[in-house]
């Protein structure tokens, strides 16, 4: 034990050191928990039972509502996309500035975005075909390969955002989110029709994006916006929530005729401006906890395999869930109803196994997220050379060494 500490101690300092004084680590921080969020939170709402027989997906949500909560913590994507219009548009502005064309930077990004994708529908694909001919049922497939392939909804979010970059980058919040409250208004006190609310896809996480470019410009320079956006965004979520008729969580519930998120609602889109209010206050806790070399290196490392974790995490807890019917059909927060207090104790403790199998998966498929090419380009910016920029959504070898988040 004392050896891996001391070996561990080693590659953090060789991290921290590679890391230029000038680096913001509060942003990959923030990306960091984002992600996270994102994966224990899927981990917690989300069940595959056999009550039925064969597999269905359900959530404790649905059965116990006042979890609700749980879905203000770990439901960031608003800061996710938040920090994607930081990086995003300071990446743009650094590349126009030496002579990159708008084709070469936005091909690198999207093509660091989409290369891990190609290995998850190629390995669901081959796999749902093999259950498929073996026998297993096709509500059980469809259910797996509903969860594995929805989260992917927010990579061609994010990605149509990220190559919208020039056009949106300097536009304001506000009209986003005016579009938002509009179809909200003909949606639901109009009784306009469904479809319409799909347009907040793109306006809803559209506001957490304008918010990031104008972080960029040096917009949240002081506390007070960042601090008038937690309690604008609280106080409107709140009035949302308990006069508006808005559901009180944050993520979709099976069986609910509202969902705040697919698509975003107005309150979900103001729950996102407090959230990016109070990441945006956390900046300097989070630079200081950042300083201490193996704190920092855990997030750096975190953010190598940012889009590893993020597009496996529910192949691992899939893989799990499969493996403990060699055992039994009815393992308590594996297989059983999450309907109880005792269903939650035992999910928590299942919580270090999908973690384990998300290991799993990282060590396997995680060479899909490393760049192509010439390992280490340099870009000229005076007497001196740097690697070139990080892309999104995760810090690479070359992002460390060279301190841009561009």
């Amino acid at each position: 034990m004392r050896k891996l500490r001391a070996r561990w101690s080693a590659v953090a300092d060789r991290v921290d050191r590679a890391t230029p004084a000038h680096r913001d680590r509060s942003v990959d921080a923030l990306r960091a928990f984002a992600i996270l969020g994102v994966v224990l939170g899927h981990w917690l709402v989300t069940a595959l039972t056999t009550a039925d027989g064969g597999l269905q997906g359900t959530s404790p949500l649905a059965r116990m509502p006042w979890l609700a909560p749980v879905s203000w913590v770990f439901q960031t994507l608003a800061v996710f996309f938040l920090v994607g219009g930081h990086v995003a548009a300071q990446g743009y502005g650094s590349a126009r500035a030496r002579g990159v064309s708008y084709r070469a930077w936005v091909g690198q990004r999207l093509g660091r975005l989409f290369r891990p994708v190609a290995a998850v529908l190629g390995l669901w694909t081959v796999v749902a075909g093999g259950l498929l001919l073996g026998g297993a049922e096709l509500d059980t497939v469809r259910t797996l390969l509903k969860l594995v392939w929805s989260p992917l909804w927010f990579l061609l979010v994010f990605a149509a955002l990220t190559a919208a970059t020039p056009l949106v980058a300097r536009l304001s919040p506000v009209w986003p989110l005016a579009v938002v409250a509009g179809v909200d208004v003909w949606r639901f006190g109009f009784g306009g029709p469904e479809w319409i609310g799909w347009v907040n896809v793109a306006a809803g996480w559209l506001v957490p994006y304008t918010l990031g470019a104008a972080w960029s410009r040096g917009a949240f320079g002081r506390t007070r916006p960042a601090l008038l956006l937690l309690l604008g965004g609280a106080a409107a979520t709140a009035l949302l929530v308990l006069w508006g008729g808005y559901p009180a969580s944050m993520v979709g519930v099976p069986g609910a005729a509202v969902s705040n998120l697919n698509p975003p609602t107005l309150a979900a889109v103001a729950f996102g401006l407090g959230q990016c209010g109070l990441a945006l206050l956390l900046r300097a806790p989070l630079a200081r906890a950042m300083s201490r070399p193996r704190t920092w290196a855990k997030v750096a490392l975190l953010n190598l395999s940012a889009m590893t974790v993020f597009l496996w995490h529910q192949t691992a807890m899939m893989s799990v869930t499969a493996l403990g019917l060699l055992f039994s059909t009815d393992l308590p927060g594996l297989h059983t109803v999450p309907g109880s207090a005792h269903w939650i104790l035992a999910r928590l403790l299942w919580l270090p196994v999908f973690a384990a199998a998300l290991a799993v998966c990282w060590a396997a498929f995680r060479v899909h997220e490393q760049p192509r090419g010439p390992r280490h380009r340099t870009v000229r910016t005076g007497p001196a050379t740097r690697p070139a920029p990080a892309p999104v959504p995760a810090l690479r070898p070359a992002g460390l060494k060279g301190g841009s988040h561009a």
